[in-house]
């Protein structure tokens, strides 16, 4: 369950639209009325006031909105903005042409390919194409090393089945496949990769749970000690986002605020993206990880319009 708060009668897409160009108008900005407007409609509503903005000024909203901020609230405002296939293609050609790709760099493309829906993938890979004349998988073929970038590939290239449908002997058998191959730290292997890439996400749910009652321990946590790091911390991405992406974002939010500076990309991308789908339940499990309260947390590391904004799309 996501925390955006959507008023039971929003005003007209002309109304918005009408305000947001009043706030653009004049001396300065008005930024409240910006995060009063954007900061409380959900997708197909921030979709419709793009397009009728357009018509009605003969501008693009997106252009505006960079014309008219600044910083770190300017950036959470304009991925906000975009239709989600879009913004997410946008982050994941961003990912990719980093120099130096950790798997830090690579979590938005495992974001996109296990923690969403099968046709939120589907519609990201088609913005993908439009926007950049390529498509997805061509760019990581072409920019991610082996052997991450056989894992990737296989899994931004699925259609999972998205429907709750489990087959228990499947779980138990492919269980036993995923031991042997951590049991001879063969990770990259065909098997593990066919298993992760095309079982639907409640099968796979099943298979680790099966894991777990069979071999002692949850499977993210007996891949430790894989010869190739990088493929480690990827597998471990990947479960965690199929199992429980929860889990996954509280993770990122706590590492881009707890220590010293903030990571602002990261917190503004974990809560943007997630605002209408998990928030919720991410709260909760920050909660369990950190014993702390994700909102205080993330007022405590952040300010101004900025913060303003994310508490906006945090429900607070």
């Amino acid at each position: 369950m996501g925390t955006l708060r959507v008023p039971d009668v929003p005003p007209s897409a002309d109304q918005d639209c009408e305000r947001l160009n009043k706030a653009f108008d004049g001396l300065g900005t008005d930024e409240e009325a910006i995060i009063w407007v954007l900061g409380s409609r959900n997708a197909s509503q921030r979709r419709r006031i793009k397009d009728r903005y357009q018509q009605l000024y003969n501008e693009s909203l997106i252009e505006r909105l960079h014309s008219e901020l600044s910083g770190d609230f300017a950036k959470a405002v304009i991925l906000w903005t975009q239709d989600p296939p879009e913004r997410d293609a946008k982050l994941a050609k961003d990912a990719l042409k980093e120099k130096k790709k950790g798997i830090k760099h690579l979590e938005v493309i495992v974001e996109i390919a296990c923690a969403s829906s099968p046709h939120h993938l589907m519609a990201v890979r088609q913005a993908y194409c439009s926007l950049f004349d390529c498509s997805l998988e061509e760019d990581i073929t072409s920019t991610v090393d082996m052997p991450l970038r056989k894992l990737l590939v296989g899994l931004v290239s699925s259609y999972r089945y998205d429907r709750e449908v489990v087959d228990m002997v499947v779980a138990k058998s492919e269980a036993a496949t995923l031991h042997e191959a951590i049991r001879t730290t063969q990770l990259d292997c065909d098997s593990v990769v066919w298993i992760l890439c095309t079982r639907n996400v409640f099968q796979l749910k099943s298979t680790f749970d099966c894991y777990k009652q069979n071999y002692g321990n949850p499977i993210d946590q007996d891949i430790k000690g894989c010869v190739n790091r990088d493929l480690e911390a990827l597998l471990k991405l990947v479960i965690w986002c199929i199992d429980s992406p929860e889990k996954h974002f509280a993770e990122v939010i706590g590492n881009s605020i707890i220590g010293l500076g903030t990571d602002e990309d990261s917190l503004t991308r974990a809560i943007v993206t997630r605002a209408e789908i998990d928030t919720m339940k991410i709260r909760g499990e920050y909660y369990n990880m950190y014993n702390t309260n994700l909102v205080n947390a993330v007022i405590g590391d952040t300010s101004g319009d900025y913060k303003n904004f994310l508490m906006a799309l945090l429900g607070a």
